[in-house]
């Protein structure tokens, strides 16, 4: 407990907060983010993934008003995620795991992309998607997994009280996939 305090007074201390954190507490959003591949991270990437999709986009992809994205941990395509919480998602809400009423984007960015892109391809039954990016699959049950250059992007959009639908995943894509 001492070392996890000493370690967040530090991160405090030099203003590295938000690099020691896989929350930024206040709604994600904004910035650019980047992050590299490599590293003592093991290849996680640490691109911000709320900064290439809106509030808006989300609610538009789930049809309901969502919150504002938070950070989490992104284990299937090893980055963070940017979640949006539908009102119907339960409590507690735990952004590091897949949960009802919401809709979840996970940008992976570098070398390491092509890798976890065909990771979860061999784990799923994927089913080829065209027309988006360089290639595409859907994994068949409720997200959308999209390479376009060094970039992988991962949507999973569920709606409460309804199943997944590739029409979901597809259109947020088609706004995402611009900013890439």
């Amino acid at each position: 407990m001492k070392h996890v305090i000493m370690s967040l007074g530090l991160c405090l201390s030099f203003g590295l907060a938000a690099a020691c954190s896989s929350s930024d507490g206040n709604g994600g959003g904004g910035g650019g983010g980047g992050g590299g591949s490599g590293g003592a991270d093991g290849g996680v990437d640490n691109f911000d993934s709320c900064s290439v999709v809106t509030q808006a986009e989300a609610a538009s992809a789930i049809g309901e008003s969502v919150t504002a994205g938070v950070l989490g941990n992104a284990t299937v395509e090893g980055g963070l995620a940017c979640v949006f919480y539908g009102p119907s998602a339960p409590s507690p809400r735990n952004p590091n795991v897949a949960q009802p009423d919401s809709v979840r984007v996970v940008v992976v960015k570098g070398g390491d992309a092509l890798t976890w892109f065909d990771d979860y391809k061999s784990k799923v039954n994927a089913q080829p998607i065209t027309g988006y990016g360089d290639q595409a699959y859907y994994d068949g049950y409720a997200s959308l997994s999209v390479m376009k250059g060094v970039s992988y992007l991962r949507i999973a959009v569920s709606p409460a009280g309804a199943p997944p639908s590739l029409a979901d995943e597809e259109k947020l894509a088609t706004a995402i996939l611009p900013s890439l």
